[in-house]
Parts: structure tokens; C-alpha cells; sequence
């Protein structure tokens, strides 16, 4: 059995594109950037920033361009294909890995608003607004490798 699936929760790195395929159908292709925050061995903390590029179809293209901005943030889920082509220059091929949104969760908006979620299936209708997440309180103690069982 395989699996192609991915969930990031992250803000825009910049605006939307929309644009419009030769069949006619939308699409919207984005980026969003994500963080991690970890401790190295001597205890010093370190972050670090991955970028993802998003790329979406049809009337989730169109919803994605008129709502999400840069800086604003956003939960997507899909799948990681990647895509490759031959440069124009003839210098060869070039490749881009991204993630097909399959459904996207609007964030908080600036003032206090609810998100609002949306899915690329044949209805293409919003779902319900997002409840508001509690916060996880995570232990504080240290985990110790050798603690663990296996």
C-alpha cells in the first residue's frame, strides 16, 4: 500500500497567481513557508524555515486567489509531485517539487475572524469555519533516548 499525502500549516510567502490553463480550467500556485524550532546537543536553541511551493486547481484556484494574501496563514493538504521540463535556454531539464492542494483551510483573519475551509471535490462548496484550536500544553521535561523501550 502507498501513501502520497502531506499537511503543512504555515503563512504565504507571497500573494497568490492566478492563471488560467488552455483548457480553460484556473490555477493558483503559491508558497508558504513553514518553522521548526529544536534544541541542538549543547542545548542551544535553533530554527530553521522551509519553503513549500502550492499549487491548486479549479474553484479552490479561484477561493485561494481571492482570500489568502502574503503573510496570512493557511493549513493544506494534498499530495508532492514533482513536475519537469526542459529549460528554455536548452540547458536542460529542470524540475519543481510542490504540493497539489487537494483541500485548504483559510487562518485566523487579521482582526479576530474565523478561518473558512475548502475542498477540491465535485461540490467545490466551503465547508464549515474552522473552531478555534486549543492550545496543547506539552511536558517540559527533557526525553532521555535511553528511556525508551525499543
Amino acid at each position: 500500500m502507498n501513501l502520497n499525502k502531506a499537511f503543512i500549516i504555515g503563512n504565504l510567502t507571497r500573494d497568490p497567481e492566478l492563471k488560467s490553463l488552455p483548457s480553460g480550467i484556473k490555477v493558483t500556485s503559491f508558497s508558504v513557508a513553514t518553522n521548526r524550532v529544536w534544541k541542538n546537543k549543547e542545548g542551544v536553541r535553533q530554527e530553521g524555515t522551509e519553503f513549500h511551493n502550492i499549487v491548486t486547481f479549479g474553484r479552490q484556484a479561484e477561493i485561494a486567489s481571492q482570500f489568502l494574501r502574503k503573510g496570512g496563514s493557511v493549513m493544506i493538504e494534498g499530495r508532492i509531485q514533482t513536475r519537469n521540463w526542459e529549460a528554455k535556454d536548452g540547458s536542460g531539464k529542470r524540475y519543481r517539487t510542490e504540493i497539489v492542494a487537494e483541500r485548504l483551510q483559510l487562518g485566523p483573519r487579521q482582526g479576530g475572524g474565523g478561518g473558512g475551509s475548502f475542498s477540491s471535490d465535485k461540490s467545490s462548496k466551503p465547508a464549515k469555519p474552522a473552531e478555534e484550536l486549543e492550545t496543547i500544553e506539552y511536558p517540559s521535561e527533557e526525553s532521555n533516548p535511553e528511556d525508551i523501550p525499543f
